[in-house]
């Protein structure tokens, strides 16, 4: 008996639709990372893409439970003196809703090549219309 061992080529890439309304934003980020992975199929092999994309829908209404919307930040800085800037998320959502979920996603994936190649099989979009009509969209799996 071999261990099976997938390819690029043995993958046939499907496309999920999430609802992102109301979902707390771990939650949903571990489970399309799980599917941009391809942790949810059965030839699931770690050094090879074998996930599928992923549309997330209505990122602007995504929930943050507690006080997280007024307590967490995100930090940059410019690599000048006195270029260090942090936004709420509350001012995150209202401007870029669709940044939190990639950047919640972003930080489960694996930190390579191939989580770069995987990130780009997500789609975010903050309202409820994308432009991908002619994929057929099935719910993401549990």
């Amino acid at each position: 008996m071999k261990t099976f061992s997938a390819r690029n080529e043995d993958t046939e890439r499907g496309w999920f639709v999430v609802d992102a309304k109301g979902l707390p934003l771990g939650r949903l980020a571990s489970r399309v990372a799980k599917v941009l992975h391809g942790k949810h199929r059965p030839i699931y092999t770690r050094h090879v893409d074998t996930g599928e994309f992923v549309v997330v829908l209505n990122a602007a209404k995504v929930l943050l439970t507690g006080r997280k919307l007024d307590q967490k930040k995100w930090t940059r800085h410019s690599g000048i003196p006195g270029g260090y800037k942090e936004t709420s998320y509350r001012e995150l959502q209202r401007t870029k809703p669709t940044f939190i979920i990639e950047k919640a996603v972003r930080g489960m994936l694996p930190k390579s090549s191939l989580g770069r190649a995987m990130l780009k099989k997500l789609k975010v979009y903050a309202d409820d219309k994308h432009p991908h009509p002619a994929a057929q969209l099935r719910p993401l799996p549990a």
